[in-house]
């Protein structure tokens, strides 16, 4: 007998059940539980996000619609009252696991970065994820504001975040990376804004044979202590150079190197602060450049994943919906390597959204052109995709 499986039932099989059935088992996640499992709720709060339901009651009303298709996904209905409690008790932690599961299977399909050298290429930022303080009173930010910050490593190999932390939306940027264990293995190269210019951080960098990449600071203080030969006439100089304030110079006792690059694009002078003294400073500058791959991640996030509205008000209900959210965009971009599919992630995401419940093969809908989709006749599949 054939089974019948939707877009939605495929999507799952690509998500490691068994792990994240141990990762609820280490949090208890399903303790005095009877019905509604902490698989289930993935699976709810993976259908608000990829359909962009609003409420609790949009939730609800958009599974009972479909409660022909529920019974192959281990979901036989869904109570909104049960979600919201879920939601507020159940461990995020539990959802933070899977994203780290998912981001390992991810990682083995990510095509290189663009540059020639076979350094793994990192750069740290946060965005603040407004809320509104009369709801969400544990997020003080300002004094009328409420706020979280999401603290990422964004891996430039497959345009991954390959770390993720959340904290309040006080936590000063390099505060955050001072206490996160961000995963960076020696001869990595990392680049961050002037906001991470703390000199004692930059320097436990510098020992663990971390290279990094800033911008300086105008009111540097130091002395040259070479020079480097410039090759490029974009390059106006390129120094070696040592601190000499009267407390940076014992924060970082070892040399920098300081170029001045002048970018044509925006006819602006710019100053780079690095302790990588082979890469070409050309190279530097690029490098620097590249660090705005970070802000069109947090930019496609914010804009297509439901990460700024919530479904429920407490701490743990957020970080739910945040790790779930997610895990979505990896589940995203593994099928997007997986299959090579040829148009953006966005369209990706609209196309599975159109067609969740629909009984249609996965590969079919991706070989197509967007256009033709409705031309993808629904059939009983008989196994899973990958």
């Amino acid at each position: 007998m054939n089974r019948v499986y939707t877009i939605f039932a495929e999507l799952l099989k690509l998500c490691p059940r068994y792990q994240f059935e141990r990762t609820t088992e280490r949090y208890r996640g399903n303790r005095y539980v009877k019905t509604f499992t902490a698989w289930q709720q993935y699976i709810t709060v993976l259908y608000s996000q990829i359909t962009h339901k609003d409420s609790l009651r949009d939730i609800e009303t958009g599974l009972a619609g479909k409660s022909d298709r529920l019974y192959h996904l281990g979901l036989s209905g869904m109570h909104r009252s049960t979600l919201s409690d879920a939601n507020a008790k159940r461990d995020y932690r539990i959802f933070e696991d899977m994203f780290y599961h998912l981001l390992i299977r991810c990682r083995d399909l990510t095509p290189k970065h663009r540059f020639r050298f076979r350094n793994p290429l990192y750069t740290i930022d946060a965005t603040v994820i407004d809320l509104c303080l009369s709801v969400f009173p544990w997020a003080r930010f300002r004094k009328t504001k409420g706020a979280i910050k999401m603290h990422c490593l964004y891996d430039h190999s497959g345009a991954l975040p390959s770390f993720l932390t959340v904290t309040d939306g006080k936590r000063h940027e390099v505060t955050a990376a001072r206490e996160t264990p961000f995963p960076l293995l020696p001869d990595s190269i990392v680049s961050v804004d002037k906001a991470y210019i703390d000199y004692p951080w930059l320097y436990s960098l510098n020992m663990k044979r971390i290279w990094f990449v800033t911008r300086a600071k105008s009111n540097i203080d130091y002395a040259v202590a070479g020079q480097h030969p410039v090759k490029d006439k974009r390059v106006i100089s390129d120094e070696r150079i040592s601190l000499e304030g009267p407390l940076t110079r014992h924060k970082y006792p070892g040399d920098l190197r300081l170029i001045r690059f002048y970018d044509e694009e925006r006819r602006k002078t710019l100053t780079f602060l690095t302790n990588n003294f082979r890469l070409a400073a050309t190279t530097i500058a690029q490098i620097y450049k590249s660090r705005w791959q970070i802000e069109l991640f947090f930019k496609w996030i914010k804009q297509n994943l439901k990460i700024k509205s919530f479904l429920g008000t407490s701490k743990n209900a957020v970080l739910t919906q945040i790790w779930v959210a997610m895990c979505y965009y990896l589940l995203l971009t593994y099928i997007k390597y997986q299959t090579k599919y040829g148009y953006s992630l966005l369209q990706l995401s609209r196309m599975i959204r159109e067609t969740l419940f629909d009984r249609k093969s996965l590969i079919d809908i991706l070989t197509v052109h967007p256009e033709h989709l409705s031309a993808v006749r629904n059939e009983t599949l008989q196994g899973a995709l990958f």
